[in-house]
């Protein structure tokens, strides 16, 4: 069925539904053992495998260099979709779509060839930029150094999120020649470099976002970039993967829910109908999840086709339209996070009214959408985007070009 036919609107392109066809079963195989691996605190390796396969990791090269071509409003929809499947798995792969997010918009040159190749052949991308306990605001107390010609790589990472399922790692560090951010990729598997799940959140569990040690890890020259480089939507770009993912958590709820309710045989005396099924309340209910879950999904497709017109403006290459676009972007970003995280936590909690205590048992893993969410929506604390919005309808003032978390210089 199509997403109109699915009442979740109007996909966004007329060829999405066709494109959407390719990786429908995949995403209907993931769902199937969804609860199990919530349940068993598993990993999702095997699905990330599967998606690979389908050409899922490279949707976003374009097709003369071995990929999908997808637009970035269509790649997001396919998020919405992956993201009611499991929500660990999007997470799992965030880091990778964001890394061939930014190779997708630079000028065809070696660097751009070399990670063409690479996502081509499917090869995936983790993350490792977070650094915990006293770390700096600004740059980064993992080095790369430069010793007899070659560069090591030495630090420490935590919400190292993906990096156990791929091949690459993305690492953040300071270039210790010159105090550069750069960007540096190392593989997973070579020497000196660890990953650990020990990742303890109450929420996406099965993201193994724990610990990576890089101890005197070669680093190739054509592995590593000064960091200012990359796109400047980024901020945006990362944190509408949130909301995507947020937007399949809320059609997970009304599929769950939905299932329970239909084949649950259960009624309280003083109900006002015997079936719950067509008990009026219940129903409400249901009704409330699914129109949030509607609502989140338009609006993250809404804020995509921002993203489509900041990705546009870079491979024009004005540097003054895409400093307004990717502005813009961020905007939007920054009004739809408040709305969205609270649409889908408070269809989370409600699920719950329209079965009973039935619902809280571990096997049915219920609460991992709330607990989900929870955990999404704390990434880029929303307190912050109210602030920035009103700055900007009030003064004017655009977003900031960007943000990091650590201990501020003095304190």
């Amino acid at each position: 069925m199509t997403q109109i036919e699915l009442a979740w609107g109007e996909g966004p392109s007329q060829e999405y539904d066709g494109i959407a066809g390719r990786f429908r079963p995949v995403f209907a195989r993931i769902a199937d053992g969804a609860a199990a691996r919530e349940v068993a605190q598993g990993r999702p390796a095997e699905p990330i495998l599967w998606l690979k396969e389908a050409g899922f990791a490279r949707a976003r090269l374009p097709v003369e260099e071995g990929g999908l071509g997808l637009r970035l409003s269509e790649q997001f929809a396919l998020l919405i979709e992956l993201s009611e499947a499991d929500s660990n798995v999007t997470q799992a792969l965030r880091a990778h779509l964001g890394f061939v997010e930014d190779i997708v918009g630079l000028p065809h040159g070696e660097r751009r060839a070399l990670w063409a190749g690479r996502v081509a052949r499917d090869e995936t991308v983790g993350s490792a930029w977070t650094e915990v306990g006293d770390a700096p605001q600004f740059g980064f107390s993992t080095r790369l150094a430069e010793r007899n010609g070659r560069h090591f790589l030495n630090g420490a990472k935590f919400y190292t999120t993906g990096s156990l399922f791929a091949d690459w790692i993305d690492v953040g560090a300071t270039r210790e020649a010159d105090g550069e951010t750069v960007a540096v990729s190392v593989r997973r598997q070579a020497p000196g470099v660890s990953v650990v799940d020990d990742w303890d959140g109450f929420g996406q569990i099965g993201t193994a976002s724990g610990t990576a040690t890089f101890v005197d890890v070669d680093v190739a020259d054509e592995d590593f970039v000064v960091e200012a480089g990359r796109f400047e939507y980024s901020p945006a770009y990362y944190q509408l993967v949130h909301l995507a993912t947020l937007a399949g958590i809320g059609r997970a709820i009304v599929r769950d829910v939905g299932t329970l309710v239909s084949t649950r045989r259960r009624s309280y005396s003083n109900a006002p109908s015997s079936q719950p099924r067509t008990d009026p309340q219940v129903l409400q209910v249901v009704g409330r999840t699914r129109g949030a879950a509607y609502s989140a999904g338009a609006i993250v497709l809404q804020v995509a086709r921002s993203l489509d017109r900041a990705f546009e403006a870079r491979l024009a290459g004005d540097a003054e339209a895409y400093r307004r676009a990717v502005d813009i972007a961020e905007l939007e970003t920054s009004q739809a996070l408040p709305v969205v995280s609270s649409l889908i936590l408070d269809a989370a909690t409600v699920l719950f009214d329209a079965v009973g205590a039935s619902a809280t048992r571990k096997g049915l893993a219920l609460d991992r959408h709330w607990r989900n969410a929870r955990t999404l929506s704390s990434h880029n604390p929303r307190i912050y985007k109210d602030r920035i919005v009103g700055d900007y309808a009030v003064n004017g003032t655009p977003p900031p070009e960007q943000w990091q978390i650590g201990t501020p210089a003095g304190a």
